[in-house]
């Protein structure tokens, strides 16, 4: 066999080496986050709940989801360990976020207020009575847009 022809495996087999190497070392930060975990520290799930870890077992953890409310999860559900900033910013609403530049707004009201209502037409959607709909002039019927034929 030459060269030519062992070519392709041999990069198949590079391709399949480097990503298996990048898959396990995702999986080994990940264990790494989960053995920091310390109980007090804020998390985030996999299915995306927020909660304060009490208690780590070997194979477990205690979260606290609400005042009170306690709920077992297996320590390979947790996605995210976070730090107490970011954790009280999304739990508690904290807004204490040093913004830099220009601040783009959630809806579109900003954009809106201080113009003049009375400028803008309003549209009538309601249906008309049939006497309503009546064409005014004799040769409306006539002049059909295109794509309105008299086919039912």
């Amino acid at each position: 066999m030459s060269i030519v022809t062992l070519l392709p495996f041999i990069v198949l087999i590079g391709a399949m080496f480097l990503m298996t190497r990048s898959a396990k070392k995702k999986q080994q930060a990940a264990a790494q986050m989960r053995d920091d975990m310390q109980p007090g520290t804020g998390v985030r799930t996999i299915g995306g709940m927020y909660a304060t870890v009490k208690e780590i077992q070997t194979d477990t953890v205690l979260l606290e989801v609400a005042p009170g409310v306690h709920a077992v999860y297996a320590k390979n559900a947790i996605g995210a360990v976070l730090d107490d900033a970011e954790y009280n910013r999304i739990v508690h609403g904290d807004d204490d976020l040093d913004v830099e530049g220009t601040v783009v707004p959630d809806d579109a009201s900003s954009l809106t207020e201080g113009h003049a209502a009375e400028d803008d037409a309003k549209i009538d959607l309601d249906k008309k009575a049939e006497s309503d709909a009546a064409p005014k002039e004799a040769g409306a019927e006539e002049a059909k847009a295109d794509g309105e034929g008299d086919a039912k």
